[in-house]
């Protein structure tokens, strides 16, 4: 009897001994990261390599066989000249917008952690922008940069600084001007989110010690608050500059890349060369100059950051 009570209460200390499902950290690790990767390997590294193979074949939209074509397709964008134009465009375009995303994100980010009366009212219309659809801000902005209707040009005009329309996006150099402000506009609430988050994590006690100390403002801000957060806006800097180098919507619906393809940029270049013009040979061969640019990006900005955390 005795022994058939302490077999059974093996067999249940066996059975409570079993790791349930929910307790197994290594198989729920795969489970959760399922997911991810199937949506990597199917929207991310399927196209890569596909995009690949294309380059390097005459493939149409009218004519979909694979015949290898070598590096005919890269030939042919580097005798381009609207190639050359859209790297050009492009490397400005990022850079312009990211220091103005970056500082106007810093201001904006200490604008939305102070105290203040109505501060989720601001904090709303700042992340409007953001969660504004792409098409629907853009139509917006095109009635705003209208050739005759434009209510910016009415209100220069009332005041005095201008006389007649400005034209925003008929003149090459103002229509690149409105193209980074679009999307300096569009993007800045994400950057000024990020970066806010940076902010609140600075010990309160470091920022008072510093303020009985005598720090003024300008001070903490650049002996305190920015060396603290330089590893998060480093992170910002790194979303903003991957989101504009690949972002074509603004550039698209705002201009088409023009006038004279003087806002064109690599990712709407190719968008027209192979899915409007049909050759998506071509097409993959532009898109595939964004990867070692925007990997070079990004290897510089990690290593500033990992710098910045050893520091």
């Amino acid at each position: 009897m005795a022994q058939a009570t302490l077999e059974r209460a093996d067999v249940e200390t066996g059975r409570r001994a079993r790791p349930r499902f929910a307790d197994r950290d290594g198989l729920l690790a795969w489970v959760f990261l399922l997911p991810s990767v199937v949506y990597i390997i199917a929207l991310v590294a399927v196209p890569f390599f596909l995009a690949i193979a294309f380059s390097f074949s005459d493939v149409t939209t009218g004519n979909p066989s694979f015949n290898w074509a070598g590096l005919r397709n890269y030939q042919r964008i580097f005798g381009d000249p609207v190639f050359w134009q859209s790297l050009k465009n492009t490397l400005v375009y990022t850079g312009i917008a990211m220091a103005l995303i970056v500082v106007l994100g810093k201001v904006l980010a200490n604008i939305l952690v102070a105290n203040f009366r109505g501060k989720w009212i601001v904090r709303f219309l700042v992340l409007l922008p953001w969660t504004t659809p792409v098409a629907l801000s853009a139509i917006a902005w095109l009635w705003l940069l209208d050739s005759i209707f434009s209510p910016i040009d009415w209100v220069l005009r009332e005041f005095g600084f201008i006389q007649g329309n400005m034209y925003w996006l008929g003149k090459p150099n103002l229509a690149m001007a409105s193209v980074i402000a679009v999307y300096t506009w569009r993007t800045l609430p994400l950057a000024a989110v990020i970066i806010m988050a940076g902010l609140v994590a600075i010990p309160k006690d470091i920022v008072e010690a510093a303020a009985v100390d005598g720090a003024g403002f300008w001070r903490r801000m650049f002996e305190v608050t920015i060396p603290f957060t330089l590893p998060v806006i480093a992170v910002a800097a790194l979303f903003g500059a991957v989101i504009t180098f690949t972002d074509m919507t603004v550039v698209y619906l705002l201009t088409g890349g023009g006038p004279t393809h003087s806002t064109q940029v690599l990712a709407s270049w190719a968008f027209i060369k192979g899915i409007e013009g049909g050759d998506l040979a071509q097409g993959a061969a532009v898109a595939l100059f964004l990867f070692p640019l925007l990997l070079a990006a990004v290897i510089a900005i990690l290593t500033a950051v990992r710098r910045m955390e050893v520091s």
